[in-house]
This record gives C-alpha cells, sequence and structure tokens, in this order.
C-alpha cells in the first residue's frame, strides 16, 4: 500500500517535542550548576545578601540580550518556523551569527526570506549551516584555548606593554566584525543608517551612566550601566525608524 507523504511543517509538533527536550535539559543543567556554586561561595564565607545582590545583578544583565535574543526569534520565525530558531539561540547560538547565516543559506538555495521554507532539504540545509558554524567556536576553545593561554601568558611575562596591545587588538578585531553589521547598509540612503544611529544613542546612555557613576557617585548604577544603554537603545529604535523609515 502506498504510504502517505506529509507535507512539510515548519512548526510540526515533533520539531517542538525535539527543541524543547533539549533547552529544558540545558535549563536543568543551569540550575544545577547555579545551586553547586550558591553552595560553594556560602562554604567560602559569602553572605546572602552579597549572593543575592549578584544574581540579581546578573539577573537584571539578562534582560537586554533576552530581548535581542527574542526579536531574532521572531525574524527567524518567518521563514524557519518557531521550534529551530527558538532551540538555536535559546541555547547556543547569537543573533548576529544565527540572523546571517540563516539569510545567507536562503539566498544560496533560492529560498525567500520574506516566505516560509517549504522544502524539508533546504530547511535541513539551512539547520546545518547554522550549527555547524557556530561550532567552530567550541572547537577551538575545547582544543587550543589552553597553548592560546599560555601563548598570552608568556607575552606578558616577556613585554607586558605589547601583552596589553595584542589584548587590545584581538578586541577591536571582535568589535570590527559587529560593526560591519552596523554600516554594511549606509549607502542604500538614510534607512541604511538607522543602525549607526541607534549604536550612538547606546553610546550615549552609557556615557550618561558613566556620568552618574564617576561623577555623582551612584554606584548601584555600575552594575546596570550596560542593561539600560541597550534597553534604551532598543526603545529609542522604534522612533529612530518610524522618523528615518
Amino acid at each position: 500500500m502506498q504510504g502517505v507523504i506529509r507535507e512539510f511543517n515548519l512548526n510540526s509538533p515533533f520539531l517542538f517535542i525535539i527543541a524543547g527536550i533539549i533547552v529544558l535539559f540545558v535549563m536543568a543543567q543551569s540550575v544545577f550548576f547555579l545551586i553547586k556554586a550558591w553552595r560553594q561561595a556560602r562554604e567560602l564565607g559569602i553572605s546572602a545578601s552579597v549572593l543575592k545582590r549578584v544574581a540579581g545583578a546578573s539577573a537584571v544583565f539578562t534582560i537586554a540580550p533576552a530581548i535581542a535574543i527574542l526579536m531574532g526569534v521572531f525574524a527567524l520565525t518567518k521563514f524557519l518556523g518557531l521550534p529551530l530558531p527558538w532551540l538555536r539561540l535559546s541555547v547556543l547560538g547569537a543573533v548576529t551569527y544565527e540572523l546571517p547565516a540563516a539569510t545567507i543559506a536562503a539566498n544560496v538555495l533560492g529560498v525567500p526570506v520574506s516566505e516560509g521554507v517549504t522544502d524539508a532539504s533546504a530547511y535541513t540545509t539551512i539547520a546545518w549551516v547554522m550549527t555547524l558554524g557556530i561550532m567552530s567556536g567550541l572547537i577551538v576553545i575545547t582544543v587550543f584555548l589552553k597553548r592560546i593561554q599560555g601563548g598570552i601568558d608568556s607575552l606578558k611575562k616577556r613585554d607586558a606593554r605589547w601583552g596589553q596591545i595584542f589584548i587590545d587588538a584581538l578586541f577591536l578585531g571582535m568589535i570590527s566584525a559587529f560593526m560591519g553589521l552596523v554600516f554594511a547598509d549606509i549607502r542604500s540612503g538614510l534607512q541604511g543608517w538607522i543602525p549607526v544611529f541607534v549604536m550612538i544613542v547606546s553610546a550615549l546612555l552609557m556615557l550618561i551612566c558613566g556620568f552618574f557613576v564617576r561623577v555623582l557617585k551612584v554606584k548601584w548604577m555600575e552594575d546596570y550601566a550596560l542593561p539600560i544603554s541597550m534597553l534604551g537603545a532598543m526603545a529609542l529604535a522604534i522612533p529612530i525608524t518610524g522618523l528615518l523609515g
């Protein structure tokens, strides 16, 4: 008897189950190590009030990246459904990587990013591109981190100044990769400058927070300066886009 061929579904319950199992496993790991770290800190004599303050600051610090990740999930959901973006951006993926990787793979396959993927092979290819690319960082860290760290420490011992220059160069190289995304569309007109203006607003908000911390001695803001600048820039991105778009 001829089998029934089912239409490919981006939001298949099976995909939700697989993604849910993995996400729950990662969350269980987080809770496990949180409990272990809390107990270890208490054994070292760190007071509960200090731990609560650190945990609270860390929780607030995760809000801004979480909102950015949620926006990335919504952007990918348009043509990849919900399970895959939810899984990728909840566990290992980064918005700055997943969006370009998925878009480039879709363009190569001729899949319009404004429409949902209807072919299972195209969906699988995009998923592999998103997954294999991000794994390179894990492999490099696992295999070469000790050697890289040893080389940096050796350079600092020989010449502390050049060691610091090398670290700064690595940091600027990483920042340059993100800056490429910010300035990628500036030739397309005023709309292409929207990411640049949002970045400038975020920098100004960080300067304001720095003024409160350094000059006015508002010490509590030191832990929340980054979330404030990120969330503020995200909020102001809406009117900026409405004005320039």
